[in-house]
């Protein structure tokens, strides 16, 4: 019996898999509070059969072993890991018309009336936390948690919304895109009863490393010292640091979102203006961010300091370099501080803010300063009351360095893919607005990320409008 006991044990504490790295092991940490639930939310006309969509999802999970893996605590050792299954695991949960039209009575009043199902659908899988209970401290020896999960809800009129959701420690901006794209192609071939040989795109029997593993050697080399003078700065500096005013800090919150879309028409111009002045298109997004934000304020002549987060997706410039189609979190970030003093130009700051960031990057602080933020973001969860009104609030707003460039929309339609919206969740720490931006038939589609009720609906919805109206406006006046 004891032997028994012994090996059923050491397959427990050895599995195929590995430790996570500082960064995922930040995102389990954030994730349980709200933060980090990567979400994709499709609409679609033509939705597959069930065995089908399982077979496309396993074929995902066979070619990207992070899909497949469990983060397990391990109570012995106190540390976390991927545990990687040797088969797809992955069960799609269905809700029929009725099951949708109670979920979605629950997030309806008539300050959504306006909101599409797509989008209500996307709030409510954003608050479904299937790791809030996924502590540090596991209360038993073999403490799993699935990382991937699928869901169907059916909508009148013969649509469906179909949702993936993911826990951030698997999935970044640019695993989501791939795996938009991956699974469009397997369900466009199961489909058309294509029979093709599946690309080996990662190793089925081991993960990819974390991102800490493969920085360059010394790009993350930082003195003793250096490196408590820089956490120390960055906590001072977030004592002078401006937010959106906070409506509720005291209830529980959740992640809303608004929508922001653009006619191809002034989606060229912005383009157009980012790349005459040689910058991208974060520069002009944060900037029109920075003048809605302090357009805001009662007194706009006053001076006040913004923090604004840029992530980075490292992928390219790691060693070895990883391609896109290798699944898991691969982001870094750098936070630039913005002093705004009013009356302040949307090109001109746009220049301002993203020369900042590239000078940062040029500087390897997205990889010198990653134990540092990663530290002090485990900190804020730790000591809410160290941020204002134990918001947790870190930045005013996050930003990518590159936007998506979705090139599949044909083949999306050949699918019934009519919408899709894209984002993470943002209601523990992190900023008040996360922008995920997409350019597709060239217009430009923004989804901000807000938690509520710490901002309101009608609050974030004016922001987003004087930032479109910044944006359109300047490329007016260029």
């Amino acid at each position: 019996m004891s032997s028994l006991k012994l090996m059923i044990s050491s397959e427990m504490v050895d599995p195929k898999g590995r430790p996570l790295g500082g960064t995922e092991h930040s995102w389990c940490r954030a994730v349980p509070g709200g933060t980090g639930i990567a979400v994709l939310a499709f609409l679609t006309s033509k939705f597959p059969e069930t065995s089908i969509l399982e077979n496309c999802l396993h074929k995902l999970q066979n070619s990207h072993p992070i899909l497949r893996s469990r983060l397990h605590s391990a109570i012995n050792t106190n540390t976390l890991s991927f545990i990687t299954s040797p088969t797809p695991c992955i069960k799609l949960k269905a809700f029929d018309l009725s099951s949708t039209f109670k979920i979605l009575e629950n997030t309806w009043n008539p300050k959504n009336r306006s909101i599409s199902p797509l989008q209500l659908i996307l709030e409510h899988e954003l608050n479904q936390n299937s790791w809030s209970n996924h502590n540090r401290a596991p209360s038993s020896f073999n403490d799993t948690q699935d990382v991937f999960f699928a869901t169907s809800y059916a909508l009148p009129n013969a649509k469906w919304v179909l949702v993936l959701r993911l826990h951030a420690s698997a999935c970044d901006r640019t695993t989501a895109v791939s795996l938009l794209q991956e699974l469009v192609v397997l369900v466009s071939e199961e489909v058309r009863g294509v029979r093709v040989v599946q690309k080996e795109i990662a190793n089925k029997e081991e993960l990819s490393l974390g991102i800490e593993d493969l920085i360059p050697r010394k790009k993350a080399k930082k003195g003793l010292w250096e490196r408590g003078f820089d956490v120390l700065t960055y906590s001072v500096n977030s004592l002078s640091l401006t937010n959106l005013k906070f409506k509720d800090s005291r209830s529980p919150r959740s992640s809303q979102v608004v929508r922001m879309q653009m006619s191809q028409n002034d989606t060229e111009k912005i383009i157009a203006g980012c790349k005459s002045r040689g910058i991208k298109l974060c520069g002009a997004l944060a900037s029109a961010g920075l003048i809605a934000a302090h357009h805001s304020r009662s007194r706009v002549d006053k001076q006040r300091k913004y923090a604004v987060l840029t992530l980075t997706d490292c992928r390219s410039i790691l060693k070895p370099p990883l391609s896109n189609h290798h699944f898991g979190f691969y982001h870094s970030c750098i936070l630039n501080t913005h002093v705004m003093k009013g009356g302040e130009k949307l090109w001109e700051l746009a220049k301002n803010t993203y020369t900042a960031f590239a000078y940062y990057k040029n500087c390897n602080r997205h990889f010198s300063d990653m134990a540092d933020l990663n530290f002090l973001m485990c900190k804020a969860i730790d000591n809410p009351s160290l941020t204002p009104s134990s918001s947790l609030r870190t930045a005013l707003l996050s930003v990518f360095e590159e936007s998506v460039i979705d090139d599949y929309a044909g083949l999306q339609k050949e699918v019934g893919v009519e919408d899709y919206m894209g984002c993470a969740s943002a209601h523990g720490i992190g900023p008040s607005i996360a922008i995920f931006d997409t350019i597709r038939d060239g217009r430009l589609d923004c989804v901000f990320v807000y938690p509520s009720p710490l901002h309101s609906r009608e609050q974030m919805q004016e922001f987003v409008d004087n930032m479109k109206n910044v944006l359109v406006e300047g490329c007016t006046y260029a």
